[in-house]
C-alpha cells in the first residue's frame, strides 16, 4: 500500500484560534522542557542498594511469566525457568545487557506530525485520565460510564494544548459491548483527536485492530507506519512479581512492530508491595526491568518506559492512598532509578478525594510536582482523576489543566533570564526609592507578557468576586468544561481516511470483534 497522507491533518484548532476562543484563552501547544535539577533523596549508596536487592529478587526469587511465549524467548535467551513453573529467573549480567539497549529518549508521532511527542531527556507530556469506570460533573453527579461521556472528554483532552496524549479509554463506555468497545473508541479517540494514542494490551484482536486504526489514520503504508514509533501501549504487571498472559502478549504484538512500551508496576505498599517504600521500589524496579529485558530480546532497542505507581494503602482500610508524602519520596526514589538505568520515566497525577475539591487538588498537586522533582518525561492522568482511579470528573480535569499550564508557565526560561534587560538596573534607577513600577517603561513593554494569565483562578478581591456570583472553583470549572463542548470542533482528516476507518470499524463489528466471555 502506498503512503496517504492527510491532506488537512493540521486541524482548525491551530495556536492562534485556541488562545482565541470563546471558552477560554491557553497557552499554545508545547511540550515542557524541565531544566530543574531532580531532587534525589538516594545517596549513591542508597541507588546501588535498590539496585542490587532488585537484583536478587531477579536472579534468586524471579519473577513469574504467565505467558508460554514469553517465557520460550526468555529460556532460548539464557534465562532459568523453574520446572513446572511460570517463574523466571534473570542474571543480572543478562538484564543489565538488555535494559541497556533501550533509548534514552524518542519520538512518537501520531496523524498529525505537528502533535509529535518527545519522551525522555527533560521533555515531559501529560495525558489525559485513563480507565475509570465511572464519570462525574455537577449537574449529573456520579455515573457509570458511557459513550456520550467518553465523548466529552475526549473533545476536552484534544481542546488542551497542555494535554499531549490521548490515552486509555478517559472513561469505560460500559454502553458498548465489550467485544467491539476498542472499535468504538479508537475511532472516536483517532477522529475526535490528532494526538498520540495509546491502545492497550487486553488481548490479540483489540492489539491487532488498535495497531491497524493507527496505521490507516497515519495515512502510511505498513513498512513506513513501523518504521518509526506512531502509538503506544502501558501494561501493568499483576503486583507482587508477576506478568500475566494479555498484558504480555500485547506488549510483545507493540515490540515486533516497533511500538514503544510503558512497563508500570502497581505497587502499593502494605499491600501488594513491601509496606517500606525501599521494599516497594525494589519490588517495582524488579518488576519493570523484567518486562523491558523480554522487550528487548524480542527488539532489541525498542523504545521503552518505566513506570511508577508506588503509592500506600489505609493501614486502617486497605484504601489506596495518592498525593502522600510516601508517593511522592516514591516516584523521586524511582526518578533516580530510572536515569541509573538510563530509561525514560512515566507518573501519573493521581488523588484519593471522592469530589473536585480541596484535597483533590493538594494531593495532586504533591503528585504532579513530585512528578516535576524527579524528573517525569510522561505524566499519566494528568487531568481529571478521582476517587482513586474510579472517576474520571469533568471539572477536575478543567482544574487539573489549570495546574499543568502553571507547570508549563514555570518551565519557561523567560523567568530566570539574567539579560541586562531583565535584570532591570535602569527601571530601579529610574524609579527609585520614591516611586512605583506600574507607569516606567521597562513594565509597559513588558506587561502583556510578564505573568502568566490564568483561565480559572479567580484573582479579584472578596467584595468583587462575592458581586460577581462567589462561584467557587468546581462552579467556574463547570462553565468552562459547557463552553469548551458547546465550541469544539474535530481536528480536520482526509474524508477518504475517515471512510476507511468506518470501513474497517464496520467489518470487524461482523466478524464479532475481540472474544469475550459473554
Amino acid at each position: 500500500m502506498t503512503d496517504r497522507k492527510a491532506r488537512r491533518n493540521g486541524g482548525r484548532a491551530g495556536h492562534s484560534r485556541e488562545r482565541d476562543s470563546a471558552a477560554i484563552r491557553q497557552m499554545p501547544w508545547r511540550i515542557p522542557l524541565n531544566t530543574d535539577r531532580p531532587t534525589e533523596p538516594l545517596s549513591e549508596e542508597g541507588v546501588a542498594a535498590i539496585h542490587a536487592a532488585a537484583m536478587r529478587v531477579l536472579e534468586e526469587i524471579g519473577i513469574d511469566f504467565l505467558n508460554e511465549e514469553a517465557k520460550s524467548i526468555l529460556g532460548a535467551a539464557g534465562c532459568r525457568i523453574e520446572p513446572g513453573s511460570d517463574t523466571v529467573h534473570m542474571d543480572r549480567g543478562f538484564v543489565m545487557e538488555q535494559v541497556a539497549l533501550a533509548p534514552r529518549q524518542f519520538d512518537i508521532t501520531p496523524r498529525n506530525p505537528a502533535r509529535k511527542v518527545t519522551l525522555g531527556g527533560g521533555h515531559m507530556a501529560f495525558v489525559n485520565v485513563s480507565s475509570p469506570p465511572n464519570c462525574m460533573d455537577l449537574d449529573r453527579g456520579r455515573r457509570v460510564g458511557d459513550i456520550e461521556s467518553f465523548r466529552d472528554l475526549i473533545k476536552l483532552t484534544q481542546y488542551f494544548n497542555c494535554i499531549h496524549v490521548a490515552g486509555g479509554y478517559p472513561v469505560e463506555p460500559v454502553d458498548i459491548h465489550a467485544s467491539v468497545r476498542h472499535l468504538d473508541c479508537l475511532y472516536e479517540k483517532l477522529t475526535l483527536t490528532d494526538k498520540v494514542v495509546h491502545a492497550y494490551s487486553l488481548g490479540p484482536e483489540r492489539v491487532e485492530d488498535a495497531i491497524e486504526m493507527a496505521r490507516i489514520a497515519s495515512g502510511l503504508g505498513r513498512e513506513n507506519f513501523e518504521s518509526a514509533p506512531r502509538l503506544y501501549t502501558n501494561i501493568n504487571s499483576s503486583s507482587p512479581l508477576k506478568h500475566d498472559w494479555p498484558m504480555l502478549d500485547g506488549a510483545m504484538r507493540f515490540a515486533r512492530r516497533g511500538q514503544p512500551v510503558v512497563v508500570t508496576p502497581f505497587t502499593l505498599a502494605g499491600a501488594m508491595a513491601p509496606v517500606t517504600m525501599a521494599g516497594a521500589v525494589v519490588q517495582s524496579v524488579a518488576e519493570s526491568l523484567a518486562a523491558i529485558a523480554l522487550l528487548q530480546v524480542i527488539r532489541p532497542g525498542l523504545p521503552c518506559m518505566m513506570g511508577t505507581f508506588t503509592s500506600n494503602v489505609d493501614m486502617r482500610s486497605g484504601a489506596p492512598a495518592f498525593g502522600t508524602p510516601e508517593y511522592m519520596r516514591a516516584t523521586q526514589m524511582t526518578g533516580q532509578m530510572a536515569r541509573f538505568y538510563g530509561l525514560p520515566l512515566r507518573a501519573s497525577n493521581a488523588c484519593a478525594s471522592n469530589a473536585p475539591d480541596g484535597q483533590a487538588m493538594w494531593e495532586s498537586l504533591n503528585s504532579l510536582w513530585s512528578a516535576v522533582q524527579s524528573g517525569v518525561n510522561l505524566v499519566y492522568h494528568a487531568a481529571g482523576w478521582l476517587e482513586g482511579g474510579l472517576i474520571a470528573s469533568y471539572e477536575k480535569f478543567v482544574m487539573d489543566c489549570e495546574v499543568l499550564q502553571q507547570i508549563e508557565r514555570y518551565f519557561e526560561p523567560a523567568i530566570t533570564e539574567t539579560s541586562p534587560a531583565a535584570l532591570a538596573f535602569d527601571a530601579i534607577a529610574e524609579v527609585g526609592p520614591q516611586g512605583h513600577f506600574f507607569g516606567c517603561e521597562h513594565t509597559q513593554t513588558r506587561y502583556t507578557t510578564a505573568f502568566y494569565e490564568p483561565f480559572l483562578s479567580d484573582w479579584r478581591n472578596y467584595e468583587a468576586w462575592s458581586e460577581a456570583g462567589a462561584n467557587w472553583t468546581e462552579a467556574r470549572a463547570n462553565r468552562i468544561w459547557k463552553a469548551i463542548l458547546a465550541e469544539f470542533e474535530p481536528p480536520a482528516i482526509d474524508e477518504g481516511i475517515r471512510e476507511e476507518l468506518a470501513e474497517f470499524v464496520a467489518r470487524r463489528k461482523r466478524e464479532g470483534g475481540a472474544p469475550t466471555d459473554y
